[in-house]
């Protein structure tokens, strides 16, 4: 009623008038507001705590019995309080097998400890993320941590901020107010009186505020605390970026081993040791998402006939997973659901397109490219997306989906467009995908490098870095929609790509895919009239075969097949390229005389045609087959033959790269051979910078094992070791290589004591392999002992 006051009250203001004092002048000489002071006098507002309580006593003087029955009376104030009033805004029970989300509480703990000890603006920690990831769990658990840091009130609003009627900031005024003692008579029928209202109250309390899930700054900014030693933890869904001076924390799934855990210890079928990979697979087909654990969890702990491998087999097939991860009234869809209906119908329309991206991730032209809009609008949509946590962001410009997300995506877009428009948005996405590899790749040609001229295409493709950095990261896209095409038979468009990717595979040797690409390709231009897109096709493959796959043998046959196709049509340049092929496979299949045929009427056949290019690659190509003959003088003769020819002949930048780079490593590679170590050593250091511009990662750590082959026998073993150990990293996923395993016998044998050591352990490890069978060590063994001796290892 208006007028009661507290016995605490009463005491204050009788001191107060005794000490002859005005509220404002105890203020001054407390600390504590005037107005905090006129609540408490009133009734207003419960009893401080001890530190308001220690000021107040200080500045009116007080000590000895009059400081004690002042400190009784605030005592009994807030037990009476406490006991008679419903206590309002408590926080929700906690789950008690809470796992992982250490880092995160000790952020809590760290802001909590910040706020005790005072300081001008009360800590506001955002805790965000997509559905499902646990925020509301880890704001009770720290809530329930650390209430007894707040003994003035550990309030929790649910701010329901994904309904369809999220709560007023009127009400959530109200209900804060009212839960720090404040009647009802006495507060205001305006947001603004109320929000002042309570600021005031917080200043002079050690209060803890939970706002749980936030829609908007907009419902979070008047509840805020202006200063004093309270915490507050928002959950939302979106990041709140509006919010300023906030400490956000981005929630990610669980760990791995967090995962494991957490289904443990919700059913006890997950804790048996024999189901540990399938308890793993459980975690994987949840995305480690802990909404989604919970409901597997407790779908297996009420079922105890079930193993852990039913759930796996329920949880496996994708088109069912969401309908899957539903128990009672919860549902992983559901939590998705309150997040999509309130987008924008253009948002949510790019929201489930993006379901057609076969890849994890994506960036903003892809997207574009779906819903047909200008580039900064996608870009904004997909931002929109990632505030109201239905998309990651990866990286700087690059977006993904939870997996579950991207299942709930796509569930949308078959229950929302017609089959017909998504075939159109699939058809637009490939086609729109391969028509960018066509322009990127195209970079790399010889004589092209550069845009169509009027090219206003989407991906940023303006220089050859451009090109190579979206070729790289849209393969995992541009890939599925060339086996598209080819599924469709588009055969054009199939030879069309792999014939602009060709050069670009040169810098890229290690991509597996290009086996598959020229496969598709070869396979088209069969099923083309055109025999010359046969013949360059079926040689690319042939290229591919010998280089990526060490395929010799089917190589070879490939590569005959071109130049009889070539032949056929009376394509000289054609039939240089598919003998260039063969060769290579030959020297390979350590058909050496049948290399030198081959590379020797390709320097004829390209001179004739015009194929300078072609013309110094064959030239290189008869040096390495007079090498592996044994000639080595020769094979160094052939290879310097090759640098003058490229610096007299019109190449490209490209090919002559190529072609100077397969020269100069086999001059080191020759005098290595005849076991003159230290013109190998030389050849070696002028060829590094021209292998290392040339981007081929294999043939740098061939070249690395050349040069410490020689360093090795002439006496340098720590520089040797170097060498050796950083080339071995580098083939660690390349093809076997004569180079690497000569590497590998070596390291062990390789120490500070010199070449003669190594001999005498080589040569003992041999007596002891005497009467063994012949093995891979053994032969190691004698080609190292070779290097040492100076000799030739063949």
């Amino acid at each position: 009623m208006p007028g009661q006051t507290s016995p605490f009250g009463d005491r204050l203001r009788a001191l107060r008038r005794a000490a002859g004092l005005t509220m404002e002048q105890l203020a001054e000489r407390s600390g504590v507001s005037a107005r905090a002071i006129s609540d408490m006098e009133r009734g207003h507002s419960r009893a401080p705590q001890t530190r308001t309580l220690a000021a107040l006593a200080d500045g009116l003087g007080l000590d000895g019995d009059a400081r004690s029955g002042l400190t009784a009376a605030a005592k009994n104030a807030r037990s009476a309080s406490a006991a008679g009033r419903p206590r309002l805004c408590e926080p929700p029970r906690g789950v008690a097998d809470f796992v992982g989300r250490q880092a995160e509480l000790e952020i809590v703990r760290h802001a909590a400890k910040h706020a005790v000890e005072g300081n001008d603006l009360s800590p506001v920690l955002v805790v965000h993320g997509q559905p499902g990831l646990g925020k509301t769990a880890l704001a009770v658990r720290a809530a329930n941590e650390l209430r007894d840091d707040f003994p003035d009130g550990c309030m929790y609003v649910d701010l329901r901020g994904v309904d369809a009627t999220p709560l007023t900031v009127g009400d959530a005024l109200l209900r804060l107010l009212r839960a720090l003692g404040v009647r009802p008579d006495q507060i205001a029928d305006n947001d603004d009186e109320r929000c002042a209202h309570l600021r005031g109250i917080l200043r002079d309390r050690r209060c803890l505020l939970v706002l749980d899930n936030a829609g908007s700054e907009a419902q979070v900014w008047p509840l805020l605390p202006a200063g004093g030693r309270c915490l507050v933890v928002v959950t939302s869904r979106r990041a709140l970026s509006g919010l300023e001076g906030v400490l956000r924390i981005a929630l990610r799934p669980l760990a791995p081993e967090e995962s494991a855990g957490l289904l443990r210890s919700i059913a006890v079928q997950a804790g048996d040791p024999r189901a540990a990979s399938q308890v793993n697979r459980v975690t994987e087909l949840c995305g480690h998402l802990p909404l989604a654990l919970r409901i597997a969890g407790t779908r297996l702990a009420s079922r105890p006939q079930w193993s852990v491998g039913h759930l796996v087999d329920r949880l496996a097939d994708a088109g069912r997973r969401l309908a899957a991860l539903a128990a009672g009234d919860t549902a992983v869809a559901t939590a998705f659901a309150l997040s999509y209906t309130q987008l924008p119908p253009p948002t949510a329309q790019l929201f489930r397109r993006l379901a057609h991206v076969p890849a994890a991730d994506f960036a903003p032209p892809l997207a574009a490219t779906l819903i047909e809009a200008a580039l900064p609008d996608a870009q904004d949509r997909l931002e929109d997306l990632v505030e109201v946590g239905l998309l990651q962001t990866e990286g700087v410009d690059r977006y993904r989906f939870h997996d579950l997300i991207r299942l709930y995506a796509d569930e949308r877009l078959r229950a929302e467009e017609p089959p017909g428009v998504q075939a159109e948005t699939t058809e637009r996405m490939n086609t729109w995908l391969l028509d960018t590899v066509v322009v990127a790749g195209r970079w790399y040609e010889p004589g092209y490098g550069g845009l169509p001229d009027g090219w206003a295409g989407l991906a940023p493709l303006a220089t050859l870095e451009e090109a190579d950095a979206w070729l790289r990261a849209e393969v995992d896209n541009w890939l599925p929609a060339l086996r598209t095409a080819a599924a469709e038979r588009r055969h054009q468009l199939v030879a069309d790509v792999a014939a602009a990717t060709r050069w670009y595979s040169e810098s890229t040797l290690r991509w597996l895919i290009w086996y598959e690409v020229r496969r598709m390709a070869r396979a088209a231009a069969d099923a083309l009239p055109d025999r010359r897109q046969q013949a360059f096709h079926t040689t690319l493959y042939a290229t591919t075969a010998v280089y990526l796959m060490g395929l010799y043998e089917e190589a070879a046959e490939a590569a005959m097949e071109a130049y009889q196709l070539a032949q056929s049509i009376g394509d000289l340049q054609e039939q240089a390229r598919a003998l260039n092929a063969a060769g290579a496979a030959w020297l390979n299949l350590r058909r050496f005389d049948d290399a030198l045929w081959a590379h020797r009427t390709g320097c004829e056949l390209s001179d004739r045609a015009g194929d300078h290019a072609g013309f110094a690659d064959h030239v290189v190509g008869v040096g390495y087959a007079l090498e592996y003959l044994g000639h080595y003088d020769e094979a160094v003769v052939e290879f310097q033959r090759a640098v003058t020819e490229l610096d007299r002949r019109p190449v490209a930048a490209r090919p002559a790269l190529l072609a100077r780079a397969g020269a100069m490593y086999g001059v080191a590679s020759s005098f290595d051979r005849a076991g003159r170590h230290e013109e190998s050593l030389r050849a070696v250091e002028r060829a590094l910078p021209v292998l290392i511009e040339n981007r081929d990662d294999d043939m740098v750590a061939f070249a690395l094992v050349l040069r410490g082959k020689a360093r090795a026998a002439l006496g340098q073993p720590a520089e040797a070791r170097a060498d050796l150990t950083r080339a071995l990293e580098m083939l660690a996923d390349s093809l076997p290589s004569r180079l690497g395993d000569e590497a590998r016998a070596m390291l062990p044998t390789l120490d500070d004591t010199g070449p003669a050591e190594a001999r005498a352990d080589l040569t003992r490890a041999l007596e002891a392999l005497a009467d063994s069978l012949s093995s891979r060590l053994e032969t190691e063994a004698r080609a190292t002992r070779a290097i040492l001796d100076g000799t030739d290892p063949a």
